[in-house]
């Protein structure tokens, strides 16, 4: 019996929600109830639609930007950068969020290649300002930088903007990637595909979250915390955001005892500094349900501590920004302070709606256990690199996106991460992953942090450091932690140079870089002697 459609069928409209609809439909459901916290001052959702509408209506009228118009953005978190997001969106604009930590050379490169056509910039940042005059306009968070958006809001304030139709494929982000391999790439975000994120990350990060719930930042809202904070205003949950602008663990903590949060999205360095803190135990942190970790899976003793202060809280996801936080989950019900109870090393099993293989460098699918790339396919994978079709090439294969992390899936589904590929390195013949190796150092009672990467050999190819943290009060040097470690790795696997830093250096959103460490030891001429030629 065939089964074929008598004659092909044209999708009649490709047409979805703008996705500034996320913030009107909170302000209409909850007017009155708070939707955002920042220190002391509060704003109902009601005054986040006012505000962002008038922006929204500043940028079309004042400034000429329109759907498909870019609109840079260096700044730190505020309400004024979270109402300008919806105010793109409104008027079919897309959002250029920049690391706020980058140089102003960096950030006029990104103004460059993203096409920009205008800024907006916190008022702390005059040499960044300077760095992109070639941009049309300039609008100032603060005072003295440009055109003032609290002015411009005032003065707009009532006008009516209607959000703009928008297709499924219409960018809305340009979300750039970290740049630790070369220079940061653009992933283009679409209207369809956020929709689809928000969806999935209420659906498997933080079921059940509502109007009486609240989340607070931890992470610059330019990136991974940004999406996290759209998922919650689809579901009129509160964003709470700390007064300093320094990460302060007991500020953190009084702020999720005085506003009953309920979850928090940020990378396992932070959680680790937030459950070693004394702070922890000083306020009461019970409303807290999901504790969500990605950028980096988490090593293992850290996972064991966090689930001995926080209780069954911790949920892992795996996702670049490419996906958008949308490859794999690892729920609370599969987090286990007993080794026996929990799949240590995995970062999850496939999200909702979303398809994961490991794959050969053919792109076949290999067998359970056997190490490979992840590949993914579904509806949160970008629609790819703006005006980079060498990187689109490059991460794209039959369909299937790339992404350039190597690990192995078991028999029942769950994925586990070996590494970057940028981060293996080969010793005598031999694929060493760095990822197996800090597992071990950190084992070491005395081991607080620890990265290890392959430099050049000229006997061996390359051969391993290890850069690491002591913990406080610990007395350990590198002979002691070469000596522990032999006989817990392969001869073959052991660093074969070791040094202790006060603190490893992280990038802006708290990860630790393997491109930060190389350039602080060739700074700190932390490199060893290369192996005499035999």
């Amino acid at each position: 019996m065939s089964t074929s459609l008598p004659q092909a069928i044209t999708p009649v409209s490709s047409r979805v929600m703008n996705l500034s609809h996320l913030l009107t439909e909170s302000a209409r459901r909850h007017s009155d109830e708070t939707g955002f916290v920042w220190g002391d001052r509060t704003w109902s959702w009601a005054e986040m639609e006012a505000r962002s509408a008038a922006f929204a209506a500043a940028l079309s009228d004042r400034f000429g930007l329109g759907k498909g118009d870019r609109l840079l953005v260096q700044s730190a978190n505020n309400n004024q950068m979270f109402e300008a997001m919806f105010a793109c969106w409104r008027i079919g604009a897309i959002w250029v969020p920049a690391n706020f930590r980058q140089s102003p050379d960096e950030l006029a490169y990104l103004a460059e290649s993203s096409g920009a056509k205008g800024m907006l910039c916190g008022a702390e940042f005059p040499g960044h300002a300077a760095a992109c005059k070639r941009l049309r306009f300039t609008i100032g968070i603060g005072e003295g930088l440009g055109d003032s958006y609290e002015t411009l809001v005032a003065e707009y304030r009532g006008q009516t903007q209607t959000a703009v139709a928008v297709d499924r494929d219409d960018p809305c982000w340009f979300f750039f990637t970290s740049g630790t391999t070369g220079r940061p790439k653009a992933a283009v975000l679409t209207h369809g595909q956020l929709a689809f994120v928000v969806t999935n990350h209420l659906c498997d990060l933080m079921p059940g979250t509502g109007p009486e719930d609240a989340s607070i930042v931890v992470a610059p809202l330019s990136h991974g915390a940004g999406i996290h904070q759209l998922a919650q205003v689809a579901h009129g949950a509160k964003t709470i955001l700390p007064a300093g602008a320094k990460f302060d663990p007991d500020e953190i903590w009084g702020l999720v005892a005085k506003w009953n949060v309920s979850n928090l999205f940020t990378v396992p360095t932070i959680v680790k500094l937030l459950v070693e803190h004394p702070s922890v135990h000083q306020h009461d942190h019970s409303s807290l349900r999901y504790m969500i970790y990605a950028g980096a899976p988490m090593y293992r003793a850290d996972q064991v501590r966090a689930l001995q202060v926080l209780g069954p809280k911790l949920v892992q996801y795996f996702g670049l920004g490419e996906v958008t936080g949308n490859i794999t989950v690892l729920p609370p019900a599969h987090h286990s302070a007993d080794d026996a109870a929990m799949r240590i090393g995995s970062c999850g099993f496939a999200r909702t709606g979303m398809q994961v293989q490991i794959q050969d460098s053919e792109g076949r699918e290999v067998a359970p256990g056997e190490t490979g790339e992840i590949a993914v396919i579904g509806p949160a994978v970008f629609v790819g690199y703006f005006n980079n079709p060498e990187a689109n090439a490059k991460s794209f294969r039959n369909g299937w996106f790339l992404t350039g992390d190597l690990g192995h899936m078991d028999a029942q589904g769950f994925v586990y991460l070996t590494g970057r590929a940028s981060d293996m390195y080969i010793s005598g013949g031999s694929n060493i992953y760095p990822r197996e190796i800090e597992e071990k150092i950190l084992q070491h009672p005395a081991v607080s942090e620890a990265a290890v990467l392959g430099i050049p050999d000229p006997v061996w190819g390359e051969i391993g450091v290890a850069v690491c943290v002591a913990r406080t009060d610990a007395s350990i040097t590198a002979e002691g932690l070469q000596e522990w470690l032999d006989g817990r790795l392969a001869r073959y696997k052991m660093p074969r140079h070791a040094v202790f830093w006060e603190e490893i250096p992280k990038s802006a959103y708290g990860k630790i870089t393997k491109k930060m460490i190389r350039e602080q030891l060739i700074a700190r001429g932390s490199l060893p002697e290369p192996a005499p030629a035999q």
